[in-house]
C-alpha cells in the first residue's frame, strides 16, 4: 500500500484536492482519495510531491505503425501534399526497421503518462508490440475504398485483421480491443459505409473516423471541386466514385452511423460552429453519442491550422486528445498537445483540459478502470512538475512524471 499527495489532486471526475492523498493498493487500484484533513492514519508514510498529481493519460488517436516515418514527411505541406509524401515514401523502409520505429514510439508513449490508446492500423505490424501488454489499446482495424465493386472484399480483409487480433489475444490471453471502422468520407463508398455501420450494430462496436482534416474535403461532396479533387485527379484517381451530395463531408458521412452507440470523429480542425449544433441535433434523435478527437501537432504540422476550441467549449461536447502518428508530429505526448492548446487558448481550465485528457478518452474507449482518480479504478498516476500553481496552468515548462 502507498500513500501519494502533492500540491494538487486532480480526481477529475470530482473538482481538485488541495495537499490530497491517494491511497493505492500494491497493483495501482485507488483504495482512497482525501484531503489531508481527512486523512487519519498518522503512522501511515506519506510520499509528497511539488505539483499536481492526474490520472494516467488516454490517447485516443494515433498510428503506431507510421511511427517509421517520423520526420520524413515536409511540414505544412497541407493534406494533399501530406497524402503524395506518404505514398512515395511508405515502401521505402524495411521490415526492421518498422518494427524499431513501433517499439521506440511505443516506449515514449509510457515514458509521457499516456496509459492507454486508440490506435489506427491498416495492417498487423504492431499486433505483436501490442500483445506484449505495455499498453491497453484499441485498435480500430480502418479500411477504405471509394469504388463499390470492391467493398466487400475490402471489408473482408479488414475482418480478417480482427480475427488475426482475436486468435493473438485467446492464444496470449490478453485483451486486445479491436473493431472496424472507416478511414474518412472522401475514402468511402456508400456500400463500404453500410457494411461497417452493420457489423458495428451487431457487434456494438467503436466507430473512429477522421472528419474535417481539410478546409477542401468538403469541396469534394458539394461541387467535385478544390484543391483535394484536383490533386486525386492528377494522382490518378478515378474522381467520380467520390461522391457528390451538395452537402459537407460530415453531414454526408455521419447519418450512416446512426445507430452505432459510440463515434469518434477524429481532427476536427475545420469543424464549423454549425456542423457541432448540427451533430448534437442529430444525435439527440440517433442511437449514437458523438465524442470528438483533437490532434493540435498533426493539425498545425499538416494544415498549419487548429480547431477553434471555444467552439467544443461552450457547447459543451466530448472533446478527448491524440497525438496522431510520428509522420504528422514530432512526439507522442498528451502534455504537449494540452500545451500547444493551452497556449493559443490560455482561458481554457486545467481541469477542463485534463478531463480531454483522461476522462473523456477513456468512457469512449469503454475503459472503465482508467480515466479518473476515484475508490475501485485503476487509472495510472501523474504527476505534473513546473506548474503554475497558484493559477492552475500547465506552463511551457511543465514536465510529466509517471508514477504509477
Amino acid at each position: 500500500m502507498r500513500h501519494i499527495s502533492a500540491d494538487y489532486i486532480f480526481p477529475v471526475f470530482a473538482l481538485p484536492i488541495k495537499n490530497g492523498i491517494v491511497t493505492i493498493d500494491d497493483d495501482g487500484t485507488i483504495l482512497d482519495v482525501s484531503s489531508e484533513h481527512e486523512f487519519h492514519d498518522p503512522t501511515a508514510k506519506v510520499e509528497r510531491y511539488e505539483g499536481i498529481i492526474c490520472p494516467g493519460f488516454v490517447n485516443t488517436h494515433c498510428h503506431l505503425e507510421l511511427s517509421y516515418l517520423h520526420e520524413q514527411i515536409t511540414e505544412k505541406a497541407e493534406m494533399t501534399g501530406f497524402i503524395k509524401q506518404f505514398v512515395a515514401k511508405r515502401n521505402t523502409f524495411s521490415e526492421q526497421d518498422v518494427q524499431k520505429a513501433i517499439e521506440k514510439a511505443e516506449a515514449e508513449m509510457i515514458k509521457n503518462g499516456i496509459v492507454a490508446v486508440g490506435d489506427i492500423s491498416n495492417n498487423n505490424s504492431t499486433f505483436a508490440q501490442k500483445a506484449k501488454g505495455n499498453l491497453i489499446y484499441h485498435t480500430f482495424v480502418e479500411v477504405f475504398s471509394m469504388d463499390e465493386r470492391k467493398a466487400e472484399d475490402v471489408f473482408n480483409k479488414g475482418l480478417e485483421l480482427i480475427n488475426e487480433l482475436q486468435q493473438l489475444e485467446e492464444t496470449l490471453d490478453i485483451k486486445l480491443h479491436a473493431s472496424l471502422v472507416p478511414h474518412a468520407p472522401y475514402t468511402m463508398s456508400e456500400k463500404l459505409l453500410m457494411l461497417l455501420n452493420q457489423e458495428a450494430m451487431q457487434n456494438n462496436s467503436l466507430i473512429s473516423i477522421h472528419n474535417q482534416e481539410s478546409e477542401t474535403e468538403s469541396e469534394l461532396f458539394i461541387s467535385h471541386s478544390g484543391k483535394m479533387f484536383d490533386s486525386f485527379k492528377a494522382m490518378g484517381m478515378d474522381v467520380s466514385m467520390i461522391r457528390k451530395t451538395g452537402v459537407n463531408s460530415l453531414r454526408s458521412t455521419l447519418p450512416f452511423f446512426k445507430d452505432v452507440s459510440k463515434i469518434l470523429l477524429v481532427h476536427n480542425t475545420f469543424t464549423s460552429l454549425e456542423d457541432i449544433k448540427y451533430i448534437k441535433a442529430e444525435a439527440a434523435k440517433w442511437k449514437s453519442e458523438i465524442y470528438f478527437s483533437t490532434c493540435p501537432s498533426a493539425n498545425l504540422y499538416i494544415e498549419n491550422a487548429l480547431p477553434h476550441y471555444p467552439y467544443f467549449v461552450d457547447e459543451d461536447v466530448h472533446l478527448t486528445i491524440g497525438t496522431d502518428s510520428l509522420a504528422s508530429n514530432h512526439h507522442l505526448s498528451i502534455l504537449d498537445e494540452l500545451k500547444l492548446i493551452t497556449e493559443h487558448y490560455p482561458f481554457i481550465d486545467l481541469q477542463t483540459l485534463l478531463k480531454w485528457a483522461t476522462k473523456n478518452g477513456a468512457d469512449f474507449l469503454r475503459l472503465n478502470k482508467l480515466g479518473s482518480i476515484e475508490k475501485g479504478k485503476k487509472p495510472g498516476l501523474n504527476l505534473l512538475r513546473n506548474v503554475d500553481l497558484e493559477n492552475l496552468h500547465i506552463t511551457e515548462f511543465t514536465e510529466v512524471q509517471k508514477l504509477i
